[in-house]
C-alpha cells in the first residue's frame, strides 16, 4: 500500500511536477494550497508524512497534536528551516529534514534581474511608457554594471552563482562570508562587512538566517556606510535585513533603490491581496508607494521549473531514506 503524504502550500503550477514525481517515487501525495499553521494543524491529521514550504509555521502544541494523530515525518521542501520547530519535532518523536540546496541559479537570476531593473531604471521607464509617457527623463540615465562594484553577503552556492553571473556582466566583485570557500575566494575579493558596505555600489544579500546570531545584519549603521546612490537587493531571508531602515534610506535619497523577495513576518504580506492605497501598516504602504525605486516580489526566488523539481525530488528522497534506513542525511535533528 502506497504511503500517503500531505503537502502544503502547493501552487497550481506545481501540481503536474508533484504528480509526476509521486509516480516515480511511488507515493500517494495529497496536495493542498493552504499554508498549515497552529490553527489549521488538523489538515494534517492522520497523515504519517507531511511536506511543507516556508510560510508554514507550527508551534510546539500543534506539533504535539500532530504526533498524537499519527505524524512521523515532517519535511520541509526548502533550504531555510527557521519555520520548523526542530526542538518540538525531537521532543515528540517526529523526524524532520530539509532540502540543503536546489537550483542556485533560480535565486541568483532573480537577484540579477532585480539589480539590473533598479540600476537601469527599467521599472521606472516601463511604468512611464505604460502611462503613455515616452520622453527620456533624467531618471532614465544610469550607470553600467561593468563600472560598478557588487558586494555579495553570504558566499555559499547561491552567492557564488550570483557572483559568477555578475562577473560575466563585467562587474567588480567583493564579498563577505565568515567561512569562505576557495571557490568563493577565486570569484571575488573577500572583505570585512564594513569594507563591503563602504566599497560596494550594489549589495546583494544571500545570507542564511541564524536566529539570535545575524538578525538585522544589514542595519542602519551599515547602510549609513554605503555610497550615495547605492542599491540593496535581498533574496535571502527577511530577518537578516532591517527593512524599515533600508526603506528610510531610500526615502531620504541615500539609496537609489531596494529590491526584495523576502521580508520579516512575510506571512502578513505575501500570498494576500490588498488595496494598494490602504495597506495594513505603514511599512507595507511604503513598499507600495516607493515603487519603482523599491521593487517587491512575493518570495518567488525558487519559483522556477528546475528548482521546483529539486525541492520535490530531494524531499521524496529524504522520505525514502527514513523509510529504508531509519535515518536521513538531511535530518534537522542532531
Amino acid at each position: 500500500m502506497k504511503m500517503k503524504i500531505v503537502c502544503f502550500g502547493v501552487r497550481d503550477y506545481e501540481i503536474p511536477y508533484f504528480e509526476k514525481l509521486a509516480k516515480q517515487y511511488d507515493y500517494e501525495l495529497v496536495l493542498r494550497p493552504e499554508y498549515i499553521g497552529d490553527e489549521t494543524w488538523e489538515l494534517a491529521k492522520g497523515y504519517e508524512g507531511v511536506i511543507v514550504r516556508g510560510g508554514c509555521h507550527l508551534g510546539r502544541e500543534a506539533m504535539k497534536k500532530l504526533a498524537e494523530n499519527g505524524c512521523k515525518y515532517y519535511l520541509t521542501r526548502t533550504a531555510g528551516y527557521n519555520h520548523v520547530d526542530i526542538a518540538a519535532c525531537k521532543e515528540f518523536g517526529i523526524e524532520t529534514a530539509f532540502v540543503p540546496g536546489y537550483s542556485p541559479n533560480a535565486i541568483s537570476e532573480l537577484a540579477v534581474t532585480l539589480t539590473m531593473m533598479l540600476l537601469r531604471n527599467a521599472a521606472y521607464a516601463t511604468k512611464e511608457a505604460s502611462e503613455g509617457k515616452f520622453k527620456v527623463t533624467n531618471q532614465m540615465f544610469s550607470r553600467e554594471i561593468r563600472g560598478c562594484t557588487v558586494g555579495i553577503l553570504g558566499c555559499g552556492r547561491i552567492g557564488c552563482t550570483s557572483a559568477s553571473l555578475f562577473k560575466g556582466l563585467g562587474a567588480h566583485l567583493i564579498g563577505y562570508d565568515p567561512f569562505p570557500s576557495e571557490y568563493a575566494k577565486s570569484l571575488m575579493e573577500m572583505k570585512s562587512p564594513e569594507e563591503v558596505f563602504k566599497e560596494a555600489d550594489i549589495i546583494v544579500v544571500h545570507m542564511a538566517y541564524f536566529k539570535g546570531s545575524n538578525d538585522n545584519f544589514v542595519n542602519a549603521e551599515r547602510v549609513a556606510l554605503m555610497k550615495q546612490g547605492s542599491i540593496i537587493v535581498n533574496v535571502a531571508r527577511g530577518e537578516v535585513l532591517d527593512t524599515e531602515e533600508v526603506i528610510k534610506a531610500v526615502k531620504e535619497g541615500h539609496l537609489a533603490g531596494f529590491g526584495l523577495d523576502v521580508i520579516t513576518s512575510e506571512g502578513s504580506l505575501f500570498n494576500k491581496t490588498f488595496d494598494p492605497k490602504h495597506m495594513d501598516n505603514q511599512l507595507h504602504q511604503d513598499l507600495i508607494d516607493l515603487y519603482p525605486r523599491v521593487l517587491v516580489t512575493p518570495h518567488i526566488g525558487s519559483a522556477t521549473d528546475l528548482a521546483l523539481v529539486d525541492m520535490i525530488e530531494i524531499s521524496l528522497k529524504n522520505m525514502d531514506e527514513y523509510l529504508t534506513t531509519g535515518k536521513c542525511k538531511n535530518s534537522l535533528i542532531k
